[in-house]
């Protein structure tokens, strides 16, 4: 995987790839690449994001009115992947990808130069068929960890995990908040027990401040809703990259 996790926290952005459109998709992800961001998640646009917030969900809405398909988040990726040798995640629901087919899928990411997948609602007990094909293409296979999850769980998704683990840092849905909880630092130390990869911290992460709350007990803080507000702040698509650009390097500037 691209990311090598050296520094701490490492910061992950996400995109809802799609929005504004496609073509300022590509450099919303280099811009972010380049102020900082240590890899992109790159979302795959979904009619009912169940995890997702209502920023996310309209950035959605938004992506799917102007066609976004999970073939355009890969020709996305590929493009990136030319002028970026830095993590690139592709973060889906599971029905797009079925859509596409499980192994048209793999075989796809690995030739556009993904590093690795989300399944956001791929339960970890259901996942056999998926990492055996996400194995075959040596893709990084990353699972989501909750507060809430038993310790069976934990030790189940630390065994399927490659790359890091996405520890939760609350119960609900994704969505800025002010501060970052006590159940995201007992989470980490819970998933510590079961395994020596990283673990990146997300859901409700937004302001410089929270990064660096996040880097005393994870190695890499995720910023979402905060990436996608911005862009969709903007009156003008051309703006949005400038726009995350600003953001991410006042995020990545307290995570240093």
């Amino acid at each position: 995987m691209a990311l090598d996790f050296q520094t701490r926290p490492s910061l992950i952005a996400y995109v809802t790839c799609g929005d504004p459109n496609i073509r300022t998709t590509r450099d919303i992800v280099l811009a972010a690449l380049a102020s900082g961001a240590d890899a992109v998640e790159l979302g795959v646009p979904f009619s009912d994001p169940l995890a997702d917030g209502t920023v996310i969900q309209r950035a959605s809405e938004r992506a799917l009115k102007n066609g976004t398909t999970l073939q355009d988040v890969l020709q996305v990726a590929q493009q990136v992947r030319k002028e970026s040798d830095k993590g690139l995640i592709v973060f889906s629901y599971l029905n797009p990808v079925l859509q596409f087919g499980l192994q048209r899928f793999c075989e796809a990411a690995a030739d556009a130069g993904v590093d690795g997948t989300l399944i956001t609602d791929l339960p970890v007990e259901e996942a056999g068929d998926y990492l055996r094909h996400m194995r075959k293409h040596d893709l990084n296979t990353v699972f989501l960890a909750a507060p809430t999850s038993t310790e069976e769980r934990l030790r189940r998704i630390a065994e399927a995990s490659r790359g890091f683990i996405y520890a939760v840092a609350r119960t609900g849905v994704t969505g800025a908040h002010d501060r970052v909880g006590v159940d995201a630092r007992l989470l980490v130390q819970r998933l510590r027990r079961h395994t020596d990869l990283p673990i990146a911290v997300g859901f409700g992460i937004s302001t410089p401040q929270q990064v660096r709350a996040v880097g005393r007990f994870a190695d890499a803080a995720v910023v979402g809703s905060a990436i996608v507000q911005a862009v969709e702040r903007c009156a003008r698509p051309r703006r949005a990259p400038a726009a995350v650009a600003k953001l991410v390097a006042a995020l990545a500037a307290r995570s240093r």
